[in-house]
């Protein structure tokens, strides 16, 4: 533990996340194949709720509340479609070509979190939508590779905003940020998705972050629901939301929920890859 508090990860403890991390993997890439046409946002959940069974994981998601006087959450995963940017709870709601959804998963094996999320079309989408969600993964890789060992976690703030304003005019959610993650799915420290380098908790090897922009065609103002859950644009225009969890190993960055440990990004930006050797 940092003196700050904020949970530092021995090798041990890194691969176990590493391990919550691939059925987090999984359990995405199986949702993403399930979301056709005439499909339902529970019909996810479902295929959600078989992978940790397999894998005898438990949900990260699954009766979670952050206080405040909000419900524990219903369900595995967070289903959120065009105009929702986050926290989309599974329901009859069908899912029609075209639409843009953001599958946000955790998922906790032997005390060890992992939470990751994906932007996929339906079908196909406009093009407008498309471009959406690629510059969402696009920022989220730019703030994976903006974290190393002595930097601080505004430098991956603003490599976030920096690439989104590059990619376009689109809004950057600041409500809601990234976080630390490891015993527990939500940890010290935020990592907001906008801001200035040099600012904010120093990163040290053995603390894992969960890294997740969240942009919109529009307006970045947001609004929740009645459920306190969905969260929605305030002007209606859709979002899309990407995330990953990594880990900052003396060798580089281990992203722990992409199903190569990030080795295919990273390598291309020209960045350390840094896999712990089991």
């Amino acid at each position: 533990m940092a003196a700050d508090g904020i949970e530092l990860k021995t090798a041990d403890q890194i691969r176990a996340m590493r391990r919550a991390g691939l059925v987090v993997a999984r359990a995405l890439e199986a949702m993403a194949a399930a979301a056709q046409p005439g499909a339902t946002t529970a019909d996810l959940d479902v295929v959600a709720r078989a992978t940790l069974e397999a894998a005898g994981a438990q949900s990260s998601f699954l009766g979670y509340s952050p206080g405040w006087g909000m419900p524990p959450y219903p369900a595995v995963v967070c289903v959120s479609v065009n105009e929702v940017v986050v926290h989309g709870i599974p329901s009859d709601r069908v899912l029609c070509e075209g639409d843009l959804v953001s599958i946000d998963f955790g998922a906790s094996l032997d005390g060890w979190h992992g939470d990751a999320a994906v932007t996929v079309e339906v079908g196909s989408a406009a093009p407008a939508a498309r471009a959406l969600s690629e510059a969402t993964r696009q920022a989220l890789w730019a703030g994976l590779g903006a974290a190393r060992i002595g930097g601080r976690v505004g430098d991956v703030s603003a490599a976030v905003e920096r690439r989104a304003r590059q990619l376009g005019r689109f809004g950057v959610v600041r409500d809601y940020t990234g976080h630390g993650i490891g015993s527990a799915m939500h940890q010290d420290p935020d990592v907001p998705n906008y801001g200035r380098p040099r600012r904010g908790p120093v990163l040290v090897e053995g603390l894992c972050l969960a890294v997740e922009p969240m942009l919109t065609a529009g307006s970045p103002r947001t609004a929740s629901l009645e459920d306190d859950w969905t969260v929605v644009t305030v002007d209606g225009s859709w979002a899309a939301h990407w995330e990953h969890t990594v880990a900052l190993t003396a060798k580089g960055l281990w992203v722990l929920t992409a199903p190569d440990g990030g080795e295919a990004e990273l390598t291309a930006r020209g960045l350390p890859f840094g896999p712990l050797d089991d």
